[in-house]
């Protein structure tokens, strides 16, 4: 049985946003009393009471209770984080560096510069997860929750963006390929190495369906692998450096740490971007803020700086143990290829062959596993706003008290991606395409930051539980506007020099171009329809059979067909208020 709640969206445009959300704090009652969205025009029927900001007029409705239950601890939040951030860009994205940045000295310095980026990121997530403490989807609710006007445009296009952009095709590529190739096969059949990725992505998804705390337990494993893995690199590369292996003259691969720099805009901002690449997925564990258990915030600090620090140290020390068993120009032109050389180098021919690629795509996999694990839940969250079809299906939990319909649809769309496109410029664009309009939100986010303490101070409320240093912010918005700009500069071989044959600014002009497309279809859709035809768009709250709370969009017009609608809706609500004790109760609380 579902019940419903009707309230008018024009309503939400003429009221102040939410500041925050805690149940259980002096904050959230303040809050509640300052900033209500209720009124007589809201309909409520099956006697289900939502108080006004569990409505949360222009958002999801609130969840005080996650209906996929408390499975997430301190070691699993370090484990998603984790297995997010160590993919398979550690194993190939090194060689990529090297290039971009001309040498070891500056390519080191770039993996310092990532350690800055990801603690002053995860400082700003973790304030804004200290005023949101009580919801999942992470970007999906600090979007909603910051910027609520223009009414439903972020929410919109941030939905439009992460579905279109959503899918997870690299890495189950990269399985595929590194599965073939460990079989000896150099040049596989396009067909079969898509297969094996949809199948990849086929099993992550049954899995997560099936058991959330299953799914935890199988990425937290394979994290432990990785980190091993890296483990057995580093300590690799200092038995190199101390001369106990075949490799010759360790040492003076670092004898000119700074020869041959680059200084190229466009080298420069792509090695940024591969860095980025490299440790992206450290707030993985906030999109599942309503199902960590205890005090959240205090997890999530010590857990989340423990994950960043020590992926850090993998990942600088496993540099130093590749460029200590590889010369600098055999490393620049190793390409993705520098875990394999490196192991061949050290190990044989076998081992190159043979052993790291089975790591590697383990490593692979166990990425997928667990960002989809973060992504089911943001997908989730989009559904409950009401802005794309059939929300109440998406924001189900059926039947095993999983985010079942998300990932499938995650699994459409990643299988579409992977079949689709030809290999080769046509794939790469989508991978880079990603990652454009991705740096823009993150700006509005750090931007959304200030406007959320100065809000609160309007409000008479108290700061967040945990704060950014300023300095944190300034420095994310810089990275980010440096992302966003220099891959306009030209390439040094030309405007057809980039990573693909074609022009190469199309991935960020597409980026743009996506972001301008969901403009025109929201003032279509939220503007300039309602004026044509006259309706007024309402959010209506549905409840689920296991507790999901969902909205969608209804049209009411203004006319004798919008009075028989509102009329219709009172009665359900009177006649189901009747029938309900917990209804009854409300209505004498109101009452009073």
């Amino acid at each position: 049985m579902h019940s419903t709640y009707l309230a008018p969206a024009n309503q939400a445009a003429t009221m102040s946003p939410q500041v925050g959300y805690a149940p259980s704090s002096t904050a959230a009652l303040d809050t509640r009393s300052r900033f209500s969205v209720d009124s007589d025009d809201i309909v409520i029927t099956n006697g289900v009471a939502l108080d006004a900001t569990q409505k949360n007029a222009g958002g999801a409705p609130i969840e005080e209770t996650s209906p996929m239950g408390r499975e997430i601890g301190w070691w699993s939040i370090v484990f998603l984080n984790f297995s997010s951030m160590i993919g398979t860009g550690i194993f190939s994205t090194p060689g990529t560096l090297l290039k971009e940045t001309g040498s070891v000295g500056l390519a080191l310095i770039y993996w310092f510069i990532g350690l800055l980026m990801c603690l002053a990121g995860y400082a700003y997530y973790l304030e804004l997860a200290a005023t949101f403490p009580e919801r999942a989807g992470a970007d999906v609710a600090y979007f909603e929750q910051i910027y609520k006007r223009p009414k439903f445009f972020f929410p919109a296009t941030f939905a439009a963006v992460s579905i279109l952009l959503g899918f997870s095709s690299s890495n189950c590529m990269v399985f595929a390929q590194y599965v073939l190739y460990s079989r000896g096969a150099v040049n596989p059949n396009p067909w079969e190495e898509r297969g094996i990725a949809v199948l990849c992505y086929a099993l992550i998804c049954l899995c997560i369906i099936l058991s959330t705390k299953w799914s935890l337990r199988l990425s937290n494993l394979l994290s432990a692998v990785k980190v091993i893995t890296l483990l057995f690199i580093v300590v690799t590369g200092f038995v190199v450096l101390g001369g106990h292996t075949k490799v010759v003259g360790p040492g003076s691969h670092f004898s000119q740490p700074f020869a041959g720099s680059s200084s190229n805009g466009n080298d420069l901002a792509n090695a940024l971007v591969n860095i980025h690449f490299a440790f992206s997925g450290y707030t993985n564990a906030n999109s599942l803020m309503n199902e960590i258990g205890g005090d959240k915030i205090k997890k999530l600090r010590s857990a989340g700086a423990m994950s960043i620090t020590i992926v850090f140290f993998l990942y600088f020390f496993a540099n130093i143990a590749y460029f200590a068993a590889i010369p600098i120009a055999e490393a620049k032109a190793s390409g993705q290829l520098i875990a394999g050389v490196f192991f061949t180098k050290v190990f044989g021919e076998y081992a190159g062959t043979r052993v790291l690629p089975v790591l590697i795509a383990i490593s692979a996999w166990g990425n997928v596993l667990s960002t989809s694990i973060g992504q089911a839940r943001m997908l989730r969250e989009i559904a409950r706003q009401g802005v794309i079809p059939f929300s109440s299906f998406f924001a189900s939990t059926k039947p095993f008290g999983t985010p079942a319909a998300p990932i499938l649809l995650k699994f459409i769309l990643t299988a579409i991606v992977i079949i689709g496109p030809p290999a080769g410029d046509a794939f790469t664009f989508l991978v880079s395409l990603q990652s454009y309009p991705s740096r823009i939100f993150d700006i509005l986010l750090i931007i959304g930051v200030w406007i959320l303490r100065r809000r609160r101070v309007r409000a008479g409320l108290p700061q967040a539980s945990y704060q950014a240093w300023h300095i944190a912010l300034v420095f994310s918005i810089f990275i980010c506007l440096f992302i966003l700009i220099m891959p306009w500069v030209p390439p040094k071989t030309g405007r057809y020099g980039g990573n693909v044959s074609f022009w190469y600014g199309a991935a960020p002009a597409a980026g743009v171009g996506i972001i301008v497309a969901c403009f025109i279809y929201w003032y279509t859709w939220a503007r300039l329809l309602p004026r044509v035809f006259q309706y007024t768009i309402c959010e209506e709250i549905s409840q689920g059979e296991n507790g999901e709370l969902s909205k969608k969009f209804v049209r009411v017009y203004n006319d004798e067909r919008g009075d028989e609608f509102r009329k219709q809706r009172a009665e359900e609500r009177d006649t189901e208020g009747e029938l309900t004790p917990e209804r009854k109760m409300s209505k004498d609380v109101e009452h009073s």
